[in-house]
């Protein structure tokens, strides 16, 4: 069960180093998940007057206090058997000190460790005590100002249980000199934080000359935990209390009930202080007391720092091992909603030219293989460039109109000027070749429309591509290097395309099929007179007929133009498109200058430090599930 405590010790120091203390925050935090015993005391304010009053009373001559405390660093430090707190009057307590015990073999040398300095092995306690004074000032400066960061102190010792403390700043009802009027409410939110939560066991410090009902401690406790399932009441100076008095009443708990019984413990005076008396000694004496006075020899056997301290390790541990399946299953939740965000924000920026070269080099692949999927159906939007094959082009050559080049007017005047000076003797070829040029010529327009309206759809696949790459996201720069690199690209292709599209017009302009003509139907064949004048035949009826085999003419090669015009497209754009859209990008990647590429890495200041702060997150969790596992299977 040792390891129990000792897990959670790990885990609430890396918690504090990586920052995770409790606090409210926007990240996932394991602090607040994790058992932990919570100090809490008050401080009771004597004003001038009033202390006069009692010294006069009292007929002793008194230093000039202000506050008389609940004895909770005193109980500490009897738990620990060694001097090492700040003492002094006012608020000494003003960071919260997560005080860890390790017991370690007899014989073996007692020391301390700060996480905020590693390797440095305090022996001398003085020196922690002055520490811990030191870097509550490095957080707070020198003021009585109040800090919610944490101080870990690891204590090993073979004097001590296997145990964690929260020591907490103690309550108070007035602010001192130097602290702000709000100080009282801002210790107790401090305390409240931790108190509230409910893996927290609270340690209520109450002195016994104090009356009960007016104890802050017990007070703070019952708003938080009123049926006292958390809560472990210590009562301190009961052998300061009146003569005629005694706490049996509170210590069997007829005065206030709590779940676990009242504890009683005789700390050091002030002069035992002074007199620096062995804390081993001062556990001797204080058990002595219990045993030889008769109100309480019938409750010496839980009584005293001792018995405080192991029934603490014994409920500290069983709470731990009752939390480990919940804690189990907050980590892998947590591990799984990390790695989510992690992965939305991307990766890390790499350090070097080469890394950041090879980085952009893996997007732009990236990038390429999204759009590539576009392309193949894999994710929606090359569907459309089918569209444009099946659709639109065949409906833009429908709607064609050939009246203006096959009107009778000028057909005459096509035909009659092609024959010049010699009239044709059989039929008009030089009139049909130049009636189909001018007729064809009008493909054109549906030509060079289906490769701009699929360079349009080439263009909305790449935005579609940059906004579906999570990285290009991650960096603004890039994106827009990609995006004009790969539009400019397209316009290459475009240009290239439309160029053997028209061609492929220009062919059947320049070359006619010869057969087609071969087969149409001569005048003779009809039974005409071939002896008529030649102007007799520039009649309408004949000049229809040649409008007629032109116009289906014209009509063979839109209906071929319908097929060989995709497939034109296709090769110059679209193939082209999936072969190599960024071919050239990645030609003049090598030949930028290392501060110009890195500035395509840029990113928001603000995401850098979210990743950052999310992998130590991670990490973090990672640690405590495999800390946790290695202890779940050794049980």
């Amino acid at each position: 069960m040792e390891n129990l405590i000792s897990l959670v010790n790990k885990i609430q120091r890396a918690c504090t180093a990586l920052g995770d203390h409790g606090e409210a925050s926007a990240l996932p935090t394991l602090w607040d998940s994790l058992p932990a015993i919570a100090v809490v005391g008050g401080q009771v304010f004597i004003s001038n007057h009033l202390f006069f009053l009692f010294s006069v009373i009292l007929r002793t001559f008194l230093t000039c206090l202000f506050f008389q405390s609940s004895g909770k660093s005193s109980v500490l430090e009897s738990i620990v058997g060694k001097d090492f707190l700040p003492r002094g009057s006012g608020i000494v307590t003003r960071r919260p000190l997560v005080l860890q015990l390790h017991k370690i073999d007899e014989g073996g040398r007692e020391y301390a460790e700060f996480l905020h300095l590693p390797r440095k092995r305090f022996t001398d306690f003085a020196a922690v005590r002055k520490e811990i004074q030191d870097e509550t000032d490095r957080e707070t400066g020198r003021t009585r100002q109040i800090s919610s960061v944490p101080i870990h102190l690891s204590i090993y010792s073979p004097n001590v249980v296997n145990l964690t403390l929260i020591d907490l700043p103690g309550l108070t009802k007035v602010a001192v000199e130097g602290q702000p009027d709000s100080i009282v409410q801002d210790i107790e939110n401090m305390v409240r934080s931790y108190i509230e939560k409910p893996n927290c066991l609270i340690l209520a410090i109450t002195p016994a000359n104090q009356d009960l009902a007016t104890s802050d401690a017990i007070k703070i406790s019952r708003e938080v935990d009123p049926t006292g399932e958390r809560t472990f009441g210590v009562l301190t100076k009961i052998d300061l209390m009146d003569k005629g008095t005694d706490a049996v009443e509170m210590l069997e708990g007829r005065a206030y009930r709590l779940k676990y019984p009242w504890i009683g413990v005789v700390n050091r005076s002030q002069a035992d202080i002074n007199k620096n008396v062995d804390m081993i000694a001062a556990r001797r004496r204080e058990r002595e007391y219990f045993s030889n006075t008769p109100e309480y020899n019938h409750l010496a056997n839980r009584m005293g720092s001792e018995h405080l301290a192991k029934m603490l390790s014994k409920h500290l541990e069983a709470v731990i091992k009752s939390k480990i399946p919940g804690i189990q299953s907050l980590i892998s939740k947590t591990i799984a909603e990390l790695e989510a965000e992690l992965s939305r924000l991307g990766k890390p920026i790499a350090a070097d030219d080469g890394g950041k070269l090879y980085s952009i080099m893996e997007i732009c692949r990236s990038f390429d293989h999204i759009f590539k999927e576009h392309l193949d159906g894999v994710r929606p939007g090359g569907d459309k460039i089918y569209n444009v094959f099946d659709n639109q082009l065949p409906a833009a050559l429908k709607r064609l109109q050939f009246d203006k080049q096959l009107s009778m007017e000028n057909i005459r005047k096509l035909i009659t000027e092609a024959d010049g000076y010699q009239p044709h003797l059989i039929a008009p070829e030089q009139g049909y070749r130049r009636l189909i040029e001018s007729s064809l010529t009008t493909v054109r327009g549906p030509a060079e429309a289906a490769v701009d309206a699929v360079h349009s759809l080439l263009k909305d696949l790449v935005h579609k591509a940059i906004s579906e790459t999570l990285d290009l996201k991650q960096y603004p720069g890039l994106r827009v290097e990609v995006g004009n690199a790969a539009i400019d690209s397209l316009e290459k292709m475009r240009e290239e395309s439309k160029r053997a599209t028209l061609q492929l017009v220009d062919m059947e302009c320049g070359y006619l099929t010869v057969d087609y003509f071969r087969k149409l139907p001569q005048d003779v064949d009809k039974g005409g007179n071939a002896t008529h004048s030649i102007f007799d035949r520039y009649n309408d009826s004949y000049l229809r007929r040649i409008g007629t085999n032109v116009l289906s003419y014209v009509n063979m090669v839109c209906a071929s133009l319908r097929h060989s015009i995709p497939k034109s497209i296709v090769y110059c754009q679209v193939r082209e498109a999936k072969r190599g859209l960024l071919d050239q990008f990645f030609t003049e990647l090598g030949k930028i200058e290392p501060k110009r590429l890195s500035s395509f890495l840029n990113e928001d200041p603000a995401i850098m430090e979210r990743r950052s702060a999310l992998s130590k997150r991670l990490e973090l969790y990672r640690s405590a599930q495999a800390e946790i596992d290695a202890v779940a299977w050794s049980k």
